[in-house]
């Protein structure tokens, strides 16, 4: 775990915070569903690059995921593709981001560890990495002369979705396999999972708005702010109903944690930006206030999240 917990901290601030907290062996699933989906993100905002190029490092991205989970873990011509891959992406340095470009030439590193995994999660996240990459491949294909502009609050939704709700769904499913406690609630989980990935990437969108004009990326063009502001609130009650039913079911302690501490630090930035506007963060002992006040709540068996304040109303 350590070189791939190494690559968390350079590529994530949230997940790394959060994905320790995970017990075995979800925290490796997690650390390397998170991994592959960050490199599909790097293709994807590679602002250097053109249409063509991005869309063809996605579908190589997703050959390469099919073909390692085809042939046997350490098959020659399996390393041979991911080296040529990697030189390459590494080489034309897609992003000015120390931290993605070390990812990309760590991709075979990466995917024989992930190559390597029992075929339940495997298969799992491959599913949905591979969901991911094609619906961001269709996004690119939508920019003109290096921008992306969404329609509407239904696009940005469906966008959302295709960016964090699939992960979300992934999440829910690594979650759920092999944990009998969470049978009774996998259902409720499930028709939840999508909005709590939304959550995060609406959060993420209202507080990096400005930083995404410049790179030429207009995801509230067409929606109303307040509409956006309000559908981020539904969706953080919807992902705090989804941390309670986890909470009720008794499971692990660190499952409760991963999801818990993700929601709270969103609910405080989006109250930040709502306050400061875009670029607002929440301060460092602001977060290490959050995560003491997590732990208190699970020491004492307490609801680690409210639905009160949560709530909105004319999303639509």
């Amino acid at each position: 775990m350590a070189d791939l917990d190494d690559l968390l901290t350079k590529t994530s601030r949230t997940f790394a915070l959060s994905i320790p907290l995970l017990p075995q062996p979800t925290r490796l699933e997690v650390t390397l569903g998170y991994l592959l989906f960050r490199i599909a993100d790097t293709f994807e905002d590679a602002k250097d690059w053109g249409v063509d190029r991005k869309v063809a490092a996605l579908n190589r991205f997703c050959d390469l995921l099919d073909l390692g989970c085809r042939k046997p873990p350490g098959d020659p011509e399996v390393r041979r593709a991911l080296e040529e891959a990697a030189l390459e992406w590494a080489d034309a340095a897609p992003i000015d981001h120390d931290g993605y470009q070390e990812l990309l030439r760590e991709v075979p590193a990466v995917l024989e560890v992930f190559f390597a995994l029992d075929e339940p999660a495997r298969r799992l996240i491959r599913e949905h990495v591979v969901r991911t990459s094609i619906g961001m491949a269709d996004y690119v294909t939508r920019t003109r002369d290096g921008e992306l502009e969404l329609r509407d609050l239904e696009d940005l939704q469906h966008y959302c979705y295709i960016v964090a709700g699939i992960v979300g769904e992934m999440l829910t499913e690594l979650f759920v396999l092999g944990r009998p406690e969470l049978d009774a609630a996998a259902d409720d989980l499930r028709r939840r999972a999508r909005r709590c990935g939304e959550a995060q990437q609406l959060v993420n969108i209202l507080k990096d708005s400005a930083f995404d004009a410049d790179e030429g990326r207009s995801y509230l063009a067409g929606a109303e702010r307040k509409k956006v502001f309000a559908l981020a609130r539904a969706d953080l009650r919807t992902a705090a109903e989804y941390i309670l039913l986890l909470q009720d079911s008794g499971t692990d302690r660190g499952l409760v944690a991963f999801n818990a501490l993700p929601v709270l630090l969103a609910k405080e930035a989006l109250d930040a930006v709502e306050s400061q506007g875009p670029g607002a963060k929440v301060a460092r002992p602001r977060v290490f206030s959050i995560m003491e006040s997590l732990e208190r709540d699970l020491d004492a068996g307490r609801p680690v999240v409210s639905l009160d304040g949560a709530a909105a109303t004319d999303v639509h």
